[in-house]
């Protein structure tokens, strides 16, 4: 049994990591918005 309750905790604490790094990338990086020009060939608009 204590191995399990040490393995649940491992799994706990590695998903807490993961959650803050992931609060910190949200928090810390504000994305650069930029305009996408991409071009339609002709043949595509007549399907």
């Amino acid at each position: 049994m204590p191995s399990l309750f040490r393995f649940l905790l491992m799994i706990a604490f590695l998903a807490g990591l993961v959650y803050a790094g992931m609060v910190a990338l949200a928090t810390f990086v504000t994305p650069v918005p930029h305009e996408i020009v991409q071009t339609v060939p002709p043949a595509r608009l007549n399907q």
